[in-house]
């Protein structure tokens, strides 16, 4: 919006001025008393000469005579009688003489050395209403070509508005999917990019809506299935060994419906952290060691050996999310690894680089986009991890989303397995998530 701000405030200003000038131009050109008035100066002079052969004596008489001949207002007075600055008094004895303007019109000063003291005046008649519809017509002209220029500046704008109201009604009649095509010449640009960055995210808010009631619906079925059994188990039985055997049963499945709600309305609140966000500096490597610390018992248990490759160099971003999402990077390597995980980190231009890598079974080509939904699991994955409802990776997305950078998977060159790579833009280190 500067740029528009910008832009418009430049173009009245220079309209203003450029209009201005040639406006002022052509009404000096057509309005120059001395052009409108030539005749009347040669009369004048004309008179001036005549004058010089009359004597001093009869001068005023003869042109009292003159202009009752002439039928002009013609007068013959010192120089004195003018209450004039010295410079203009000089300015009576150029050849067109000295031309003043009062309420009831122009006037004409003429002398010379042959005159002096005394100077000839002659009234000239204004032509109100020529120069008055000359007025009308600057003006008119001054308005049209300032609306002209405006137009100009403000017709793009109406334009890409235009597009933008369009947009925005195919958004709310449902069409989650309308976005602007982004122009390079747009007043707008950012309200533009704001715009098609919110409906993304409402249509992955309300596309991840769906799958959490879909997932929900149909991830719930089983243990209420089996509460259902237990419960119908305990009142048909008569042994009470066999009814404390189908309550612990029970209370398992609530524990794990408990376990699954909580996850669920985990994920489904996470979105609003997104404007929370805090940025500070660390140093990566120290970073990655203090997080491998808190893993240490995970790895010990599991009897897995991890190798951390990491620069020294110094980071921006919240670090209690980013931390979040290489934990779940590295949970999810322990959970299917056999022996070996592999952690680097490395600063790239203005990115940030995090790749986990593992010796297990690795993700298939053709869920390496749908890993990163929520909710999903691979179906040869099911058993390894029991407790996982196919949050973590969604999670990881997200964080990375956040921070304007991304998540990949791929195979991994090293160890065979899944190869995750992590990146943070590093750009917008000091500008608040929106």
């Amino acid at each position: 919006m500067k740029t528009f701000y910008i832009s418009l405030l430049g173009s009245a200003l220079l309209s203003i001025v450029a209009l201005g000038w040639l406006i002022d131009t052509f009404s000096q050109q057509t309005h120059t008393p001395q052009d409108e008035f030539a005749v009347q100066s040669k009369m004048i002079t004309g008179f001036s000469q005549q004058l010089t052969h009359i004597a001093t004596s009869e001068r005023k008489a003869y042109v009292k005579q003159l202009a009752d001949d002439f039928n002009l207002l013609l007068d013959y007075k010192l120089n004195d009688s003018l209450a004039l600055p010295p410079s203009l008094l000089l300015q009576m004895h150029r050849p067109n003489g000295l031309i003043l303007e009062d309420q009831q019109g122009f006037y004409m000063l003429y002398s010379s050395q042959t005159l002096s003291p005394y100077h000839i005046s002659m009234r000239l008649d204004k032509r109100a209403n020529k120069e008055q519809r000359n007025d009308i017509v600057l003006t008119l002209l001054f308005y049209t070509g300032l609306c002209v220029f405006m137009g100009f500046i403000i017709a793009p704008l109406a334009k890409r508005l235009t597009v933008l109201n369009e947009a925005a009604k195919k958004f709310a009649s449902g069409n989650v999917q309308a976005r602007i095509k982004v122009s390079y010449f747009t007043y707008i640009k950012d309200v533009e990019l704001t715009f098609n960055r919110m409906a993304s995210q409402i249509e992955k808010l309300v596309a991840e809506n769906k799958l959490m009631a879909s997932s929900l619906s149909h991830d719930i079925r089983t243990p209420i299935a089996c509460l259902r059994f237990g419960l119908d188990a305990a009142l048909d039985s008569r042994e009470e060994q066999k009814i404390k055997q189908y309550l612990a049963r029970m209370e398992n499945d609530l524990d794990h419906m408990e376990s699954m709600l909580k996850s669920y309305l985990a994920f489904s609140t996470l979105e609003q952290n997104a404007n929370k966000l805090t940025y500070s500096s660390t140093n990566i490597k120290h970073y990655l060691e203090n997080i491998l610390v808190q893993l240490a018992p995970k790895l010990e248990s599991q009897m897995l050996n991890i190798q951390l490759n990491s620069s020294n160099d110094t980071i921006n971003a919240d670090l209690h999310w980013l931390a979040r999402a290489i934990t779940n990077l590295l949970t999810n390597a322990c959970d299917f690894a056999e022996q070996h995980i592999y952690l680097s980190a490395r600063l790239d231009e203005q990115q940030l680089v995090i790749t986990v890598e593992d010796d297990g079974p690795g993700i298939a080509k053709e869920n390496f986009n749908n890993v990163f939904s929520p909710f999903f699991k691979e179906e040869a994955h099911r058993n390894r991890a029991d407790k996982s409802y196919g949050l973590g990776l969604a999670i990881v997305a997200k964080v990375a989303d956040w921070h304007h950078g991304n998540i990949q998977v791929s195979t991994s060159k090293q160890l065979g397995g899944a190869c995750f790579t992590l990146t943070i833009d590093q750009h917008y280190k000091t500008q608040s998530i929106s």
